[in-house]
């Protein structure tokens, strides 16, 4: 049977994984949020697959000067697509923490392609 939490506990691991973060990274993340949904919209379907997160902005590395007065990057998590990988709470919590990761790379400029080499694809 599949993990399940209420959308609290979910969006408390999802900030756990953001505290696991060293400083130096967190003190770096600039202009972005995260959203937690049920499942991913339409606009996921071109990802193919069950998706888990999905990272919409600008990365950092592709910012220029002319970078300011914009809505922030946002990072979504599907919790009801998370969950259904998960047998417990620390299944859950792993899981939770590895896709907010993986979001978080990508706004650091990191693709799928570096993330696939260390393991976070």
């Amino acid at each position: 049977m599949p993990a399940h939490v209420d959308r609290d506990t979910f969006t408390q691991l999802a900030e756990e994984a953001l505290d696991t973060l060293p400083s130096a990274l967190r003190e770096r993340m600039s202009n972005v949020e995260i959203f937690v949904e049920d499942t991913p919209g339409e606009e996921a379907a071109a990802y193919g697959g069950r998706l888990l997160g999905l990272y919409h902005g600008i990365p950092l590395t592709r910012r220029g000067e002319a970078y300011w007065g914009v809505m922030p990057d946002r990072i979504f998590l599907y919790q009801r697509n998370i969950e259904s990988l998960c047998r417990s709470l620390d299944e859950l919590r792993d899981l939770v923490r590895t896709t907010v990761l993986h979001e978080v790379a990508h706004h650091f400029g990191i693709d799928d392609d570096r993330l696939d080499e260390l393991g976070w694809a």
